[in-house]
């Protein structure tokens, strides 16, 4: 198992499965002045985090608990010197799972099905067959791909670098995301937040979409200018959207999205915590196994990337 680590938390006393998680993969738990591993337990504190590596310079690694890290990419960058791991990974097949039923719900008119009061026509779409686009290229994607696979889609996939990933029928970058978006029954956000990613669909590409294509975000609310998609939709000019995320979030009551009947919301459910727990202290107990032995570690932070 290799050596014996000494990890600390914050900022909050961990539950009794993180500590399972963190012996189990061979750590010591202890004060965090005396620690080497530091499992951060709060992703919101960035104040906390800064102070605590600024008060203990013995700590030589982090282990964030999601996979987004918007809020502590800025702590993140300022102790370069510390080796950093987040979620990346850990809750992508949850997650995807969501994506599915998202896009399958949103393409056969659920959201309007189940809003009616009275027998009324058909509409909806196959996602057998249908030209699915997805941005990003990390866990969730990879995941989605493998559950798409038995519908036959035709998958583009948009990311930082065109590298191949199994099930995609093409790799493009951001760079030709508007001419991806032009073709696509249903596009799924499945990127990182970073500053160069805020506001990525507004009413332009929103009108290259179309109007009977699905717009699908699983990953952050401010990737999508959110009166811009209120505007598109009022106007009939993208067939709907299926959201785990908005931006508010959470989104409050009486916020016009909520009026849609081919507007599917749900509230930031990808991972629920029963299901992200196990995920998580599997993710923690082989990171620390690693760390022993001398082993790359899991959920590697790109500091020039933010994610």
């Amino acid at each position: 198992m290799g050596c014996v680590v000494p990890v600390g938390f914050g900022p909050f006393k961990p539950e009794a499965w993180l500590v399972d998680a963190v012996v189990a993969g061979g750590g010591r738990v202890g004060d965090v002045a005396g620690a080497e591993v530091l499992v951060w337990t709060d992703p919101g504190e960035a104040e906390a985090l800064d102070a605590a590596l600024v008060a203990h310079p013995g700590i030589r690694w982090v282990q964030l608990p999601w996979a987004g890290i918007e809020r502590q990419v800025d702590v993140v960058r300022e102790h370069p010197d510390r080796i950093w791991t987040c979620g990346k990974g850990v809750y992508a097949l949850p997650v995807a799972e969501l994506a599915l039923a998202l896009l399958l719900a949103g393409l056969r008119g659920l959201g309007t099905y189940a809003r009616a009061t009275t027998w009324e026509g058909t509409l909806g779409q196959n996602l057998v067959g249908a030209n699915v686009l997805i941005v990003g290229g990390g866990g969730i994607t990879a995941s989605l791909l493998r559950l798409l696979g038995p519908f036959g889609c035709d998958v583009t996939v948009v990311r930082r670098r065109a590298e191949p990933l199994e099930g995609a029928s093409r790799m493009l970058t951001l760079e030709d995301l508007d001419d991806a978006l032009a073709g696509a029954d249903a596009a799924v956000l499945a990127l990182a937040l970073t500053q160069h990613t805020v506001g990525l669909i507004d009413r332009r590409r929103l009108d290259l979409l179309g109007e009977r294509s699905w717009l699908v975000n699983i990953a952050r609310g401010r990737h999508v200018v959110t009166d811009d998609l209120v505007a598109a939709l009022r106007a009939g000019t993208v067939g709907g959207a299926g959201l785990d995320v908005t931006d508010p979030e959470p989104l409050p009551d009486g916020h016009p999205l909520w009026t849609f009947p081919n507007v599917l919301i749900t509230p930031h459910a990808g991972s629920t915590p029963a299901m992200a727990v196990p995920l998580l202290a599997d993710r923690v107990t082989e990171n620390l196994r690693r760390w022993g032995a001398g082993d790359p570690l899991l959920g590697l932070i790109d500091l020039a990337a933010g994610y």
